[in-house]
């Protein structure tokens, strides 16, 4: 039984792995280049994680398709991550012929006169080139969207298309300019007469054909520093600190204007925030700033020699554009090695190699298709009460709860940070404590519905992580209020499993009432065994969740100086400790049995997801960190759900295709006998 898993498991991991460079680039040593360190949004990341995440936002997925219009068995032609990011920072006038932006939304695809499907277009993947005649469209609609609906509740699936294409191009086009800047096609050449006009300022800085000449210069480089490129020039020896991280435009400045650079180009970014207000060439900020810009100016520092990552990814680019491999990878290797023994940056090439091995082992995508095995075998398992198919079952969601594990302490281990620190991690850390209470419960209860209810939730959880993913970077850099790590692994990990165990509680309770309204397999031994687990995780949620909005309220306060502010957060948590209680109190006070107490259970599924995911979508209070207009719907959708399965389970016991064959119940006190003419009552109600 065993081995069957393992080699089920070895499957699994085969379907999942990353595919390497095919066709023109198979001879690039694009493994090696995904593992150079690069800084992009504030963090210090491979590559490959930059790439991969970048192309998520694009195109929804980890690895491009560059035939989207054939099927799988037609083997179209697959790129990965990094070798789409080498390609579009290197060779971009091909990359701007992949079908790499994903459009979903049909008015959008009609306005901007793109083609349907046919052959050679699938309808929903388009080119930079085929999208850029309409750019102007796509930047109207979205200044209409960003004037006329400020707030994102009110915006149509229209208007999040928009935003979302209109985000993707940004994005797309601040990586294009990574390497090689659009605008020139010798960056060398550049940047020597970049320096050779600094030298003649710096001999002569009273005439002014020289300053014009200087800051055009200084105007041009500033125009790439505003596409917040990624920072992929290292410190040099003289600036040995991990955060002197530099863009190419940058560095390009530094080589001519010295250690004033950053500064000047902070002054050019203050002068044009400023520019657009009314009045402001008048103003006396303005006129301050112009002064402190030509202070910055007449005191640059002498030229500095190109650095050697500049000379490095300037060769590695042009090796890649003419398809010269040899050269590509020895200048790539010598890169490494100069960047092994820089101090500052030696620690980033050992982060980057862990991550960049995260992310081939992919644990969360190779979990998933795991427990949806599980699932179908535990469902199997009832048919025909196979123990063969229960054990197999019960090994695979062993082994997939292992690599969920492995792949939590492998973020922590990244981060530096406990398991939850963003909603993404979130859904990570719901589905681990889900998948161990299910497994828990088949320790006790052999009867697969632990299994079914923990692979089930596991699944559910991961996808909704992998669509959380959609947004970006899920090792982002904590907000300043969350970074505090004993918090994090207090309040946020123990208010995390009552949010699973809620979870757990509801997914046993809709077993109960699909099981009993739709086959016959609730016996009375079964729906004993439901009540006792779902009564049994309930209690267990109730203490979690109160423990964790108690350490929540501590933590409150001593980051907003209050306990309790009546945040739509701090109330959400109330209200899963509350509704926990109420249904622990109407179970001990008698007023519901086992099918009031799986009605109250499923509502707490509406209850929890609304603390969630629902508090967020508010877009008020301290604890709202974005507004998800994709998951209003899914929220919504979720909610009716379980209003459905409520509905079932009120529905009288004659229309339970379970209970209407079980015997009937003695006359009991507090079970009176049926009216006159009225059928028996079961023995459960």
């Amino acid at each position: 039984m065993k081995r069957l898993a393992v080699l089920l498991l070895a499957l699994f991991a085969l379907g999942t792995a990353a595919a390497a460079a095919d066709g023109p680039n198979a001879n690039f040593h694009l493994d090696e280049f995904a593992r150079l360190p690069v800084v992009f949004n504030g963090r210090h990341q491979p590559i490959d994680s930059l790439a991969a995440n970048a192309l998520v936002q694009i195109r929804e997925r980890r690895r491009a398709n560059l035939e989207p219009w054939k099927s799988w068995w037609e083997k179209p032609r697959m790129a990965s991550a990094t070798e789409w990011f080498a390609t579009l920072t290197m060779r971009p006038d091909e990359a701007d012929t992949w079908p790499t932006f994903r459009i979903n939304h049909p008015d959008l695809i009609s306005l901007l006169k793109l083609p349907q499907k046919e052959r050679g277009q699938d309808g929903k993947h388009y080119s930079w080139n085929q999208i850029e005649p309409g750019f102007k469209e796509v930047e109207d609609q979205a200044r209409r969207v960003l004037e006329k609906k400020p707030d994102a509740a009110q915006r149509d699936s229209f208007d999040q298309s928009v935003l979302k294409l209109r985000n993707a191009l940004t994005l797309y086009l601040r990586l294009k300019n990574t390497v090689i800047p659009t605008n020139t096609t010798n960056l060398l050449a550049d940047v020597e007469k970049f320096r050779a006009v600094a030298s003649g300022f710096a001999t002569r800085r009273n005439d002014p054909e020289q300053r014009q000449a200087i800051v055009g210069e200084i105007f041009n480089w500033d125009m790439l520093e505003s596409f917040d490129t990624p920072l992929i020039i290292p410190p040099t020896e003289a600036n040995l600190t991990r955060e002197g991280w530099t863009r190419v435009a940058a560095s390009v400045v530094a080589l001519s204007m010295g250690d004033n650079a950053t500064a000047l180009f902070r002054t050019l970014g203050d002068i044009r925030k400023f520019q657009g207000r009314p009045g402001a060439e008048d103003a006396p900020l303005m006129a301050s700033l112009r002064q402190r810009f030509n202070e910055l100016l007449d005191t640059a520092m002498p030229p500095k020699p190109v650095p050697a990552s500049l000379q490095a990814y300037v060769t590695m680019a042009e090796a890649f554009r003419r398809g010269d491999s040899v050269t590509f990878n020895s200048t790539l290797a010598g890169y490494r090695q100069q960047l092994a023994s820089n101090p500052a940056v030696a620690g980033d090439l050992t982060k980057t190699a862990r991550e960049v091995f995260f992310n081939q082992l992919a644990p969360f995508y190779t979990t998933m298709p795991i427990y949806v095995t599980a699932f179908l075998l535990g469902c199997f398992y009832w048919f025909n009460f196979n123990q063969t198919a229960r054990k197999l079952a019960f090994w695979l969601i062993a082994a997939g709860f292992v690599l969920h594990t492995v792949g939590l302490i492998f973020r922590m281990w990244l981060e530096g940070r406990p398991p939850v620190t963003n909603l993404y991690s979130s859904a990570i850390f719901i589905g681990w404590g889900s998948v161990g209470l299910g497994l828990l419960l088949e320790k006790f209860w052999r009867n697969a519905i632990g299994l079914v209810v923990g692979s089930s939730l596991g699944f559910v959880t991961l996808v909704i992580a992998h669509n959380l993913a959609l947004d970006g970077d899920t090792l982002v850099m904590l907000q300043a209020v969350l970074d505090t790590n004993i918090w994090l692994a207090t309040h946020v990990v123990i208010v995390t499993l009552g949010y699973a165990s809620t979870y757990v509680a509801g997914f046993l309770a809709m077993l109960y009432v699909v099981r009993g309204v739709f086959t016959r397999g609730l016996d009375e031994a079964t729906g004993r065994s439901l009540t006792r687990m779902t009564y049994g995780i309930v209690c267990f949620a109730t203490l979690f969740s109160f423990i964790g909005t108690v350490l929540g309220g501590i933590w409150a306060d001593q980051s907003w100086g209050r306990f309790w502010g009546w945040d739509p957060k701090e109330n959400g948590a109330l209200i899963i400790v509350l509704w926990n209680a109420l249904i622990l109190h109407a179970r001990w006070g008698g007023l519901v049995r086992e099918r009031g107490l799986m009605n109250l259970t499923i509502a707490g599924n509406i209850v929890t997801s609304w603390s969630w995911f629902g508090t967020n979508m508010l877009g008020i209070g301290l604890h709202s960190y974005g507004f998800m207009g994709g998951a209003f719907l899914w929220l919504g959708g979720f909610i009716l759900s379980q209003l459905a399965f409520i509905a079932l389970g009120s529905l009288p016991p004659r229309y339970w295709r379970s209970l209407k064959h079980r015997p009937v119940a003695p006359v009991q006190p507090g079970n009176p006998p049926p009216k006159a003419g009225g059928k028996p009552r079961p023995a459960v109600a």
